[in-house]
Formats: C-alpha cells, structure tokens, sequence
C-alpha cells in the first residue's frame, strides 16, 4: 500500500482516486497535513505533496514540481479593498499585517480569527485563504513582485523509489492509461470497474480554525506582529 501526505490547501482526491481505479498497489493511505514533508521526514509515509520553497528538501530526494499558487490576500469582509480584484503593496499601507509567507499553517489559521474579527490582513498562498477563510473574511489576489508565486511538488526520497511512486507521479502530471510508461497504468483496469482497495484518509497537525477576536485599538504606519 502506497502512503501519501499532502498539504492544507491542496485537493488532491481525483488523482487519488485514478490512481485506486488504475492500479493495483495494495490501496492507497491519505494523510492531510498542516505539515507534509514532515510526516516524510519521519517516515510517516512514502511520498509528500508539499509546498516549495522548502530548506528542508534535500538533494537526497526526488521533487516534481505540478503547479504554482498565486499569493492572495484576506481581508474583512466589509473592507473597502474587497471592492478591488487585485490588491497591491500600495494598497494596504498602514494596514496592519498579521502574518505574510507560505509554510506556517497553523500561523495562518490564527491569524485569520483575528482578520475575522474586523483587524487587519494576513497575505498567504491563496488556496490555503480560499480553504481557511470563513464567512466573516474576503480574499483577494495579491500583487507584489517581492512576494513570489509558491510550487506544489510531489516530494520522495530517492532510497524509497518504486512503481507505486512513479505511477502516482504519472497520474498526477496527467498520463493516461495508455501511456507506455508506468508498469500498472499501461496494465490498468477498465473503466467503470470499482476500485480493489479503497483510499483512507486521516488527518495530522490540523487545529480547528480559532474564533475571532475582539479587534483592538489601531496605530498609524505599516506594522507587522509577525
């Protein structure tokens, strides 16, 4: 059975179930994540769909990069920058930035409940603000050329190769079953036929998302609590 951990922000399920569908690996075990490489690095699982940068990738391992994300925004709901698509730097002068970067989940997680509350921004990988953001927080596209787009890669280490990892890798950068390459897809069951082994998902390091807090008092000039 192949083990994979993916990162907040990611939905990953249809590769999942292609992979299920289309080979015979013994079934597949899921980990949600706040942190997927390190279910990686402790031998948690065999494979990690995580997000780059990363210092701790090494040259020890294999990557693949998929896609890239676009950096966004959050903001209050009834913020007057809600009106803009896209939001600038220039724009959120004297805003107050509770947090800006990509790999600090649980970070992200509570500083929203403060932007939930009505006071100021946190700046992030949007898909994690789409999947994190409750009813109470808009986001927005951010632009910024200081502030690049991150990847999500398929990450392994190079000693823990196998067919099951490369037919994964295969499925997820959209190779077929008819493709030549790969020893299960080329063999893979036909369609319609039900899966042999089902997926389980479990889920490690998520907190639940915190209650918005009281907003405090706000200063002048651009300040930044993290």
């Amino acid at each position: 059975m192949l083990s994979l951990s993916f990162i907040t922000g990611t939905e990953p399920d249809k590769w999942f179930r292609r992979f299920t569908d289309r080979t015979d690996h013994g079934g597949l075990r899921t980990v949600a994540s706040d942190d997927a490489l390190a279910q990686l690095l402790s031998g948690d699982v065999d494979v990690a769909l995580v997000r780059l940068p990363d210092a701790r990738v090494t040259d020890e391992m294999h990557v693949v990069r998929l896609y890239d994300e676009q950096p966004g925004i959050a903001l209050p709901v009834d913020h007057t920058l809600t009106l803009l698509e896209q939001v600038g730097e220039t724009d959120i002068v004297g805003e107050l930035i509770h947090y800006q970067g990509s790999s600090d989940i649980p970070a992200i997680r509570e500083h929203l409940g403060v932007v939930a509350a009505g006071v100021g921004v946190v700046i992030a990988p949007r898909p994690v603000l789409k999947l994190l953001s409750g009813k109470k927080i808009a986001h927005r596209e951010y632009r910024n050329p200081t502030y690049p787009p991150t990847t999500i890669a398929l990450v392994w280490r190079k000693t823990d190769d196998s067919e099951a990892i490369q037919d994964f890798v295969g499925i997820a950068k959209g190779r077929t079953p008819q493709s030549t390459r790969g020893s299960q897809l080329a063999n893979a069951k036909p369609a319609g036929q039900p899966a042999r082994k089902s997926v389980k998902t479990t889920t490690k390091n998520r907190a639940k998302k915190p209650a918005g807090r009281k907003p405090g008092r706000r200063r002048g000039g651009p300040r930044r609590s993290r």
